[in-house]
C-alpha cells in the first residue's frame, strides 16, 4: 500500500502520512502539488512530498485520506521544489513553513490589473474625440504625456495620478492603443551607451557562463555601470528565449530599475515587491510560468518565483542586509539564488561597490570568479570625500558650517544636495535639561523617539505610541528635543533654506512605492533641491544634479559591539558617498564625525573598501568569525527574564562539545515589548558540523521550550546580534 507523505504549514520537523484520495492511485500525485488533509479535526492545506510505502513506516496507524488535490502538477515546478527541500535542510528549517513561505498566491477572479499596468499604450491622433476629454482632465494629461513616445501605463499613472477610469476613457474614445509587445519587434525604445572596455569585458564572461553554473561578482565602484552590464546580459539570455530574474534589496528601487529596463528590451519586465496585492503577485508569478521570455525584477520574495525557463540570476547590491529574512523562515536570497542556480546550471551575478565579507572570501578561495568595474561610467569622476571634525565645528541644525556653505554652493550652482541620517522622527528623544530624565519606553526601556509632525512619542522597537508629558514628572522643567532626525533635519533645512524645494525620504514621509516613485521623479525632474533622508537613499539612485552629499553622523557603525557594524558602516558610507557626482559635475562628499583620527576612518578614505575589507577579515580569521566559521544563533524570549536564561542553559548541556558556544547572554536589547531576550551563539568550524550539531536540538528543543515556558528561534548564518 502506498502512502503520501504530507508537508503543513506547521513549526515541526516532521512529514505526515496520508492514504491517497478515494478512487484515485497514489501514482498520480507528485512532489509540489497542494492537497488538503484533514488535521486534528480541522482541513489543512498541504504540499506532496514523496510517495512511500506502507511498510516502510514504523508502527501500526489509522491512516486517513486526502480530501482533495488542487493541482494537476507541481505548483513550485521540479527545479523549485528541489531547491526548497535543500534550503529547508540548509536552514534546518521546517519543510512545511519553508514551503508555505514559496507558495505562490493564487489569483482571484476580477481583471488582470497588474497586467494592465505594465502594458504600453500609445497615443492615436483624433481631433474630434480630442475636443470630449476636458484639458484639466487626468485623462488629457495621459494623452499629452503620449506625446513623448510609447509609455507604460504604471509609467503614466506614476507622473499624472492617472487611475483605471481614465485609461477606460481613453480606449472607449480610441485616443490612445496598446502595443503588443508579444509580436512586436524585439527592439528596444531607446539605445544605451556603448559599453566601456570594463562593461564589455565583464559581459563577455557572464555570456560565456550562459551554458552552465557560475558564480560572478560584479565588483564595481559607484557610477561605474553595472546595470548597463545587467541590461544587456539580460537582453541577451532573453533573446535565446529563456527569462531573467533581478533582485534588489529595496522596494524602492523596483520603480527605477522596472522603467530603465523596459525603455530597453523589447520585452515583458515585470515586477514583485510586498507593495503588490495576492492577487497582483499571483498574476506576475503566472505570467513566469508560461515559457515566454521575460524579466522579474523584485525584492527578497521574488527568488521563489515559479519560472518556467530561468537563464539567468542577478543579485544587485548582493551585501544588503534587506535580503536576509529576520522573521519566521530566516532564509537569505542571495544564497537561495545560488542554491537555485546552481541546480539549474545556470549563472548568477552578484553586484556591489561593496562586496560582502562573505563574498569576498569565496573570491579568495576560488569558489567565485571577479569581475571588475574600477572607474566611474561615461568619464565620471568619483567624489571627494572630507571629514568635518564636530569637535571644532559647532553644528547648527544638526549641520556644521562647512556642511551649510557647500549645500548653498552647491545650490547657486543650479544643483541639489544630499542630507543623510539614518535616524527617522524628529528627535531621538526628549530630555529634561535639569535632570536629565527621558520618556523611555516602559515595555522595551528604549528612549522614545519625537515625532513633532504627528505630536507624538514612538517607540521604534515594539511601535509603542503615546503622547509627549507636559513637562519633566521629576522636577516640572519643560522637556527639550536632543539630537537630530530627518524631520528635525528637514525643518533646519527649511529655515535656512527657505525657497529651496526640499524633499525628505524616510518611513514617515515615504509610505508605499508609489509615494517614492513620485519622489523620485520629482528629484530628477532638475529643480534646485535639497534631499534629506534615511539609508533608502542609499542605494542605486541616479541623480545627475546631485552633487554634493553630506554625512550627518557617521559614529554610529563605531561604538556598536556587532562584529558586522564596521563592514555595514563602511558599506553605507560608501554607497551614500556614492550619490554624489555621478554625472559629468565634481561631487563633493562631507562627512560629519567626533572622531576623525579614528582607525576606520583612516583605513577607508587612504585604501579604499577593498584595503579596509582585508584587513577586517584578517582580524576576523584571527578570532575564528564569520566568514572563518559558520555560526547558528538560538534567540529565546519571555516574559521572565531567568527563564530564557535557563532555557538556553539546558539547550547547551545537550550539545556534545558545550565548549562551541558563547553564552546564554542577554540581548543588546534585552527586552522588547515586555519580553526578555538571551541569547546562545554556536560556532562552528564548518557548516556540516553546525548542521549536525543542531539536528540534535530538532526534537529536543520544543520540548525544552515548552518545559520553561519561552519562545525560541533558530537562525542560521545570523547577519545580527539582536
Amino acid at each position: 500500500m502506498d502512502l503520501v507523505r504530507v508537508a503543513l504549514d506547521l513549526p515541526l520537523h516532521e512529514l505526515f502520512d496520508y492514504l491517497p484520495p478515494r478512487g484515485r492511485s497514489a501514482a498520480t500525485l507528485r512532489p509540489g502539488m497542494r492537497v488538503r488533509v484533514p488535521f486534528r479535526g480541522i482541513e489543512k492545506l498541504g504540499v506532496v512530498v514523496e510517495i512511500t510505502r506502507a511498510e516502510t513506516r514504523s508502527g501500526r496507524r489509522e491512516w486517513r485520506p486526502i480530501t482533495d488535490v488542487l493541482d494537476a502538477q507541481s505548483i513550485y515546478g521540479d527545479a523549485l521544489f528541489a531547491t526548497l527541500l535543500q534550503a529547508a535542510n540548509y536552514y534546518q528549517h521546517p519543510l512545511g513553513e519553508v514551503l508555505a513561505t514559496a507558495l505562490p498566491p493564487m489569483a482571484g477572479d476580477g481583471p488582470d490589473r497588474q497586467a494592465a499596468m505594465e502594458q504600453v499604450y500609445r497615443r492615436v491622433a483624433d481631433t474630434i474625440a480630442l475636443k470630449k476629454l476636458k484639458p484639466e482632465s487626468q485623462a488629457y494629461q495621459v494623452y499629452d504625456l503620449l506625446a513623448e513616445g510609447p509609455q507604460s501605463w504604471r509609467e503614466l499613472s506614476t507622473r499624472t495620478d492617472a487611475d483605471a477610469r481614465s485609461r477606460k476613457r481613453l480606449l472607449d474614445l480610441g485616443l490612445i492603443e496598446v502595443i503588443d509587445l508579444s509580436h512586436a519587434p524585439r527592439q528596444a525604445l531607446v539605445q544605451g551607451p556603448e559599453p566601456n572596455p570594463a562593461q564589455q569585458a565583464a559581459l563577455d564572461a557572464i555570456l560565456a557562463a550562459r551554458d552552465h553554473y557560475a558564480c560572478l561578482v560584479l565588483e564595481g565602484v559607484t557610477g561605474s555601470g553595472k546595470t548597463e552590464v545587467y541590461l544587456r546580459a539580460i537582453d541577451a539570455v532573453l533573446r535565446a528565449g529563456r527569462q531573467a530574474l533581478l533582485l534588489v534589496p529595496e522596494i524602492g528601487l523596483t520603480p527605477q530599475l522596472s522603467e530603465r529596463f523596459r525603455e530597453r528590451l523589447g520585452f515583458p519586465v515585470l515586477r514583485v515587491h510586498s507593495g503588490l496585492s495576492d492577487r497582483e503577485r499571483a498574476q506576475v508569478f503566472e505570467r513566469c510560468r508560461q515559457a515566454e521570455s521575460l524579466v522579474l525584477v523584485g525584492t527578497r520574495s521574488a527568488v521563489f518565483a515559479p519560472f518556467a525557463d530561468l537563464g539567468l540570476i542577478v543579485v544587485d547590491e548582493e551585501h544588503d542586509a534587506s535580503y536576509k529574512q529576520q522573521e519566521g523562515f530566516r532564509y537569505h536570497a542571495r544564497d537561495v539564488a545560488l542554491m537555485r542556480a546552481h541546480r539549474l546550471g545556470i549563472p548568477t551575478v552578484l553586484g556591489s561597490a561593496t562586496p560582502s565579507f562573505e563574498t569576498l572570501h569565496n573570491l579568495d578561495q576560488g569558489r567565485y570568479d571577479r569581475l571588475s568595474l574600477p572607474k566611474r561610467a561615461q568619464h565620471a569622476k568619483p567624489p571627494s570625500v572630507r571629514l568635518i571634525d564636530l569637535n571644532v565645528q559647532r553644528p547648527q541644525h544638526g549641520l556644521a558650517r562647512e556642511a551649510i556653505d557647500a549645500i548653498r554652493a552647491a545650490l547657486d550652482r543650479g544643483e541639489q544636495a544630499m542630507v543623510f541620517r539614518n535616524r527617522r522622527g524628529y528627535a531621538p528623544g526628549l530630555q529634561c535639561e535639569l535632570c536629565g530624565h527621558m520618556p523611555n519606553c516602559e515595555r522595551c526601556e528604549r528612549p522614545l523617539t519625537w515625532h513633532k509632525t504627528d505630536a507624538r512619542l514612538i517607540c521604534h522597537y515594539c511601535q509603542r505610541v503615546q503622547k509627549a508629558p507636559p513637562a519633566c514628572p521629576n522636577d516640572h522643567s519643560p522637556l527639550q528635543p536632543f539630537g537630530h532626525g530627518t524631520e528635525r533635519i528637514e525643518e533646519g533645512l527649511q529655515e535656512l533654506f527657505p525657497d529651496i524645494a526640499i524633499q525628505r525620504f524616510d518611513r514617515d514621509s515615504i509610505r508605499g512605492s508609489h509615494d517614492f516613485e513620485v519622489a523620485m521623479r520629482r528629484a530628477r525632474h532638475g529643480e534646485r533641491m535639497i534631499l534629506v533622508g534615511t539609508q533608502m537613499l542609499a542605494k542605486g539612485h541616479d541623480l545627475p544634479l546631485l552633487t554634493v552629499v553630506i554625512v550627518t553622523d557617521a559614529d554610529q557603525g563605531l561604538l556598536s559591539t556587532d562584529i558586522r557594524a564596521g563592514e555595514r558602516a563602511a558599506q553605507l558610507l560608501i554607497q551614500v558617498s556614492g550619490r554624489a557626482g555621478r554625472a559629468q559635475r565634481p561631487g563633493l562628499v562631507l562627512v560629519q564625525t567626533r572622531y576623525p583620527g579614528h582607525a576606520f576612518f583612516k583605513s577607508l578614505l587612504s585604501g579604499g573598501y577593498r584595503a579596509f575589507a582585508a584587513a577586517e577579515l584578517a582580524l576576523r580569521r584571527s578570532l575564528d568569525l564569520p566568514p572563518f566559521s559558520a555560526q547558528a544563533l538560538l534567540r529565546a524570549d519571555s516574559p521572565d527574564e531567568q527563564r530564557a536564561i535557563d532555557f538556553l542553559d539546558a539547550a547547551k548541556q545537550q550539545l556534545a562539545e558545550p565548549g562551541k558556544t558563547r553564552g546564554p547572554m542577554p540581548a543588546p536589547h534585552a527586552k522588547r515589548a515586555n519580553r526578555y531576550r538571551a541569547q546562545l551563539w554556536l560556532d562552528s568550524p564548518d557548516r556540516r558540523l553546525r548542521a549536525d550539531t543542531i539536528r540534535r536540538w530538532q526534537t529536543s528543543l520544543p520540548e525544552l521550550a515548552s518545559q520553561h515556558r519561552v519562545r525560541w528561534s533558530l537562525e542560521i548564518d545570523p547577519i545580527s546580534d539582536d
